[in-house]
């Protein structure tokens, strides 16, 4: 890209450009730079089409245990069968374990135990309280306790540092992140109104090198770029960004749901980097780890055959695979998708498994939930036409059908 619009990856700002960013830190909104030659390096159908594409290298058989399912992800992954998301998810069996923790029948006793939780101060106490998800007024202490962060003078100084990076220097990036902010939060409803702490967290983690410490547990490389004039000499490469991590369309959305947890924008930014370094690199990252997104994929296509075999038929004759609707729900943890109330209940348990499977359980029991409506679709555009809206969606019940009530 830097190539053909013939701009730098990386330059340093006038004394004019670095006091009018500082300025306007807090209202980065405000300004209006010209971003139309700019476009996404790549989107969740580009991925898509990416891990679709994917062979394996021989023709052997599948080993047994493997996903043998005829979906678009043609890599033999193991999936978990509808018995043994049951053991793993036992706490949604009874429905008085899921009680929507704003309930006022149940408000005073969660708020006690929560206080206590907190109080004691140990993340595996957090996580199993959690497993119910968090009551609001506890989310933002509960986080925290369950990724570890607690943010320190040191921490702070971190950050600040960090923004003293990016008054100094600009990067192209910070023109791809300025734009994805606009297609996406903004255009938001529900999220529109943090659009400065979303500038204020991606330009800081655009510099973050902590954030390549995720690297060390993940099958790709951060991305590489050389200094000028010594392209393809190993001696002059250097990571770019300095985080290592080129954002799809619609990154920005991996962030905004925190805005309604943090009111700061600082143990917001450092949640959402722990939050990425454990589990969300894995939703744009091809690996065959179990929590990969490649394993995700697959585990949507085999429980969705288990369970509503005749469905998947039917969407396959009408030419619709199932994936391709899931998988912007998917790669962006149905941020943006379900009511941000329900984002939250449904990133409470991704803290409290330490797991992502619950993503693509969830959009199985959407498929589940609208079948109905899909098995009368006609078309293409009538089966889009169903799965476009589903913010009036509740996560709970929808995982309580799935996982014990629709068979």
């Amino acid at each position: 890209m830097c190539t053909e619009l013939a701009l730098p990856l990386a330059k340093k700002r006038t004394d004019k450009e670095t006091k009018a960013i500082k300025l306007h830190w807090n209202e980065l909104g405000a300004e209006e730079p010209d971003l139309s030659k700019y476009r996404p390096v790549y989107s969740p159908k580009d991925f898509l089409d990416v891990l679709a594409s994917l062979k394996m290298p021989s023709d052997e058989p599948d080993a047994d245990g493997l996903n043998c399912i005829n979906g678009l992800i043609s890599i033999p992954l193991r999936a978990r069968t509808l018995k043994e998301l049951q053991t793993a998810y036992e706490e949604f069996a009874l429905p008085e374990t899921q009680l929507d923790p704003e309930e006022k029948h149940d408000e005073v006793e969660r708020m006690k135990l929560g206080q206590k939780v907190i109080k004691d101060n140990l993340s595996p106490l957090a996580m199993e309280y959690s497993k119910r998800g968090c009551p609001t007024s506890l989310r933002k202490q509960l986080w925290s306790q369950m990724l570890g962060v607690d943010v320190e003078d040191t921490d702070m100084l971190y950050y600040h540092q960090l923004k003293q990076a990016v008054l100094d220097h600009d990067l192209l990036i910070d023109s791809l992140i300025y734009k994805d902010i606009k297609l996406n939060a903004v255009n938001d409803d529900q999220y529109f109104v943090f659009e400065d702490f979303l500038y204020q967290a991606l330009l800081i983690f655009a510099r973050d090198v902590e954030v390549l410490e995720h690297f060390s547990r993940n099958t790709a490389s951060p991305a590489q770029a050389y200094i000028k004039g010594k392209m393809g000499d190993a001696n002059y490469s250097v990571v770019y960004p300095p985080n290592g991590v080129i954002p799809f369309h619609g990154f920005s959305m991996l962030v905004v749901p925190l805005g309604y947890v943090y009111d700061q924008p600082i143990p917001l930014y450092f949640v959402f980097r722990e939050m990425y370094t454990r589990y969300l690199f894995r939703l744009h990252s091809i690996s065959s780890h179990p929590e990969g997104i490649l394993s995700l994929c697959v585990q949507f296509e085999s429980l969705l055959q288990e369970l509503e075999p005749d469905l998947v038929a039917k969407l396959n004759q009408l030419e619709m695979a199932p994936l391709r609707s899931a998988f912007p729900w998917m790669i962006r943890a149905f941020s943006g998708y379900l009511a941000s109330g329900q984002v939250l209940l449904l990133w409470d348990r991704i803290l409290a498994y330490e797991s992502l499977t619950l993503v693509p359980v969830l959009a199985v029991a959407i498929f589940v939930f609208r079948k109905s409506n899909l098995m009368r679709a006609s078309s293409a555009g009538a089966v889009e036409a169903i799965l476009t809206d589903i913010t009036n969606l509740e996560v709970v019940p929808l995982l309580q059908l799935v996982l014990f009530a629709a068979k």
